[in-house]
C-alpha cells in the first residue's frame, strides 16, 4: 500500500488518480446501487473496492464542479449559483484566484494532469473569451471537452481541444465513424492514459473524466436503446419498488427507511409510449457511459497500472426533474430557415431552437421519440423520481434526492483485501476529495499561489475509511443552492426548500432512522433545530451565502 506511517505517499508508490463524474443521475441509477441498467464496469469496481452510501454533492452541476475541483464549498470558489456574475464574490460564476484546483495542487508533486469532458466553471466561454479559467490555465496539461454544460451529444456546443474550439468534423485528432459525445469523452480519456504510459512512465497522472451523460437531451445510439426495449412498459412505480428492494439487498439502503411517495400517476399520464422511450434512452446513455469507463480501465490494465490507481466514481447532482424539451415546438418550425453547417461552423445553441449539422430542425415534445440527433427531450419528473429511489427531491434541492450520489473508490494497493466490497456509511462531501488526493499523492496544499493567498481546504481526508476507520470531521456539512438550504451534522439534518414569497421553514430529520426525510421532527426537538439553524447561518456567513432571490446590486438581477 502506498501510505507510509506518516500518512504521506512514498515517492515510488504515488498512485495515479482517475476521477470520473456523471451528470444528472440519481442515487439508484447504477447497478451496484439498485438499478436494472447494465453497468458491469462500475459494478466491478465497486465489488473490488468500496461503496459509500452518504456522499454528498451540491445538487447542481456548476457548484459541484467548483467544489470538487477546489476542496472548498462552491461559494468560496466563486460559483455559489451558476456561471453568471451576480456581483457577489461567492456568485461570480468563475473560479476565483483564492482557490487552487486539484490539478494545480498535484502538479508540483510531479503529476501530469489530463481532463476529458465537461468543464462548466467559468462564465468566459466564447472562442475569443478570456481563457484564464479554462483547464489548461488551471493546472491541466491536456484537455478535450466542452467549456459549458448541456447540449447535443451529436454536436456539442463549446467543444474544445486544449484552448481551441473544434467541431466533430474538423477535429484533426479524433475522427470516429459516428460522433457521440459520451464516446468522445471516453476515447480521449483512454488515449490520454495510453499516451501517458508511452511517454511519461516515470510520473503519475491525474485524470478527470467529466461525462455529460445522462443529462438532457435524451440522446443515445439505437443499438444501446434496443437493450432496454420493453423494460419500462409498466411505468414508474414497478421500477421504483424493484430498485428499492435491490438497493436494500445490495446494502446501500436500510430497510428502516420507507420509500418516498411517487410524484406522477402513471395510469393518468397521457403519453405513455413517449415516456417509456425516454427512459429507454436514458438507460442507454448510462449503459454507454459504463462501456466507455471500461475502455479507460482497459488502458490501465494494459499498462499493469490498475492496482495503484485510485479510481473514483460519483455524480454531480440527483435525478433531474427539469422539463426542457418536453413541450411540443412544432408550431415554431416555420420561423427558422436553417442551413447545413460547414466543417468549421460551430454549434452555438445549447438547447432549442437549434439545428443538426446537416440543417435539420431539432424537435421537442410528446410527438418526438427521443434518441436521434434531431430530437431534444428530457426524461421528466416521473423518471427522475425513480432515479432518486428511495429519496424525495431532485436536482436543485437540499433533500437527499438532490444531493446524494453513489460514490465508489477502487484502489487495490490502498484497500486491503478484507475491506474490498465493503459498504461504508460515513457522511462525506466533495470537499473531502482534495485532502484525500493530496494525502495519497504526497502533495502539499499551498498557502499561496502566484502571490495570492489561498483559502485553506474545508474537507477531511477519506484515507482512514479505506481501512474501515471513521473520519475525524469536526464541523457540519453545509448546503445552499437557489435558496434551498441544508446542514448535515452527524445523524441529524436540517433542510429548507425555497418557497417563493414565503419565509424560510426549517425541517429536522434523524438520518439514522429516516433518511428518506418523511417525518419532520422540528416540533419534537426545537432546541436541536435552533442550534442547527444557528450552525447553518454561521456556515453561510463564513462562505458568502446570499439570501435568494438576491438583493440586486444591478437592475438586471
Amino acid at each position: 500500500m502506498g501510505i507510509t506511517a506518516t500518512g504521506r505517499a512514498a515517492a515510488a508508490d504515488r498512485p495515479n488518480i482517475v476521477l470520473i463524474m456523471a451528470d444528472d443521475m440519481g442515487y439508484s441509477d447504477i447497478g451496484c446501487y439498485g438499478s436494472e441498467i447494465q453497468t458491469p464496469v462500475l459494478d466491478g469496481l465497486a465489488a473490488n473496492g468500496l461503496r459509500f452510501t452518504q456522499f454528498y454533492n451540491t445538487s447542481r452541476c456548476c457548484p459541484t464542479r467548483a467544489s470538487l475541483l477546489t476542496g472548498l464549498y462552491s461559494h468560496q470558489a466563486g460559483i455559489g449559483l451558476m456561471t453568471g456574475d451576480r456581483d457577489y464574490d461567492a456568485y461570480r460564476g468563475d473560479l476565483n484566484r483564492t482557490c487552487v484546483t486539484i490539478a494545480e495542487t498535484l502538479q508540483p508533486a510531479g503529476y501530469r494532469n489530463y481532463m476529458s469532458g465537461k468543464w462548466h466553471v467559468t462564465r468566459h466561454t466564447g472562442p475569443k473569451a478570456d481563457k484564464s479559467n479554462w483547464p489548461l490555465q488551471r493546472g491541466f496539461d491536456r484537455f478535450y471537452g466542452t467549456i459549458t454544460g448541456a447540449g447535443s451529444f451529436y454536436d456539442p456546443a463549446t467543444l474544445c481541444r486544449g484552448n481551441t474550439y473544434v467541431t466533430p468534423e474538423n477535429d484533426p485528432e479524433y475522427k470516429p465513424d459516428e460522433f457521440y459525445y459520451t464516446d468522445a469523452i471516453s476515447d480521449n480519456a483512454a488515449r490520454y492514459v495510453a499516451d501517458h504510459f508511452r511517454n511519461d512512465t516515470d510520473e503519475p497522472f491525474f485524470l478527470y473524466v467529466a461525462y455529460t451523460s445522462a443529462h438532457w437531451p435524451m440522446h443515445a445510439p439505437e443499438s444501446d436503446i434496443a437493450k432496454y426495449k420493453g423494460l419500462y412498459d409498466e411505468g414508474y412505480e414497478p421500477m421504483r419498488k424493484a430498485r428499492y428492494r435491490s438497493a436494500i439487498e445490495k446494502g446501500v439502503l436500510s430497510d428502516k427507511w420507507a420509500m418516498s411517495p411517487g410524484t406522477v400517476d402513471w395510469e393518468k399520464f397521457p403519453h405513455k409510449e413517449w415516456d417509456i422511450r425516454c427512459m429507454e434512452v436514458y438507460a442507454a446513455m448510462v449503459d454507454r457511459m459504463d462501456q466507455g469507463v471500461g475502455r479507460i480501465i482497459d488502458q490501465l490494465k494494459q499498462a499493469n497500472a490498475l492496482d495503484n490507481t485510485i479510481v473514483v466514481y460519483l455524480q454531480d447532482n440527483g435525478g433531474c426533474a427539469e422539463g426542457y424539451g418536453r413541450a411540443d415546438n412544432s408550431d415554431k418550425r416555420d420561423r427558422f430557415d436553417f442551413k447545413p453547417f460547414g466543417p468549421d461552423d460551430l454549434q452555438t445553441k445549447i438547447w432549442p431552437p437549434m439545428q443538426t449539422r446537416d440543417g435539420r430542425w431539432v424537435r421537442t415534445g410528446p410527438k418526438t421519440m427521443p434518441g436521434a440527433e434531431d430530437t431534444f427531450v428530457a426524461y421528466g419528473i416521473g423518471w427522475a423520481n425513480a432515479s432518486n429511489t428511495p429519496f424525495r427531491g431532485y436536482k436543485h434541492d437540499g433533500y437527499e434526492g438532490g444531493i446524494s450520489t453513489p460514490f465508489i473508490v477502487h484502489w487495490p494497493a490502498g484497500i486491503a483485501n478484507k475491506h474490498r466490497g465493503r459498504v461504508a456509511n460515513d457522511p462525506l462531501h466533495l470537499i473531502d476529495l482534495m485532502p484525500t488526493f493530496i494525502e495519497a499523492a504526497g502533495a502539499k496544499y499551498p498557502a499561496t499561489r502566484a502571490g495570492q493567498k489561498i483559502q485553506p481546504m474545508e474537507g477531511v481526508s477519506l484515507i482512514p475509511t479505506l481501512s474501515g476507520n471513521p473520519i475525524a470531521r469536526n464541523t457540519p456539512i453545509g448546503f445552499e443552492h437557489h435558496g434551498n438550504l441544508a446542514l448535515r451534522d452527524g445523524r441529524w439534518k436540517i433542510v429548507s426548500a425555497y418557497r417563493r414569497d414565503q419565509p424560510t421553514k426549517w425541517e429536522l430529520y434523524d438520518m439514522q432512522i429516516d433518511r428518506t426525510e418523511l417525518t419532520d421532527l422540528s416540533n419534537q426537538h426545537p432546541d436541536r433545530l435552533k442550534t442547527m439553524v444557528a450552525q447553518w447561518q454561521a456556515w453561510a456567513d463564513r462562505v458568502g451565502v446570499q439570501p435568494w432571490p438576491f438583493k440586486s446590486k444591478r437592475s438586471n438581477q
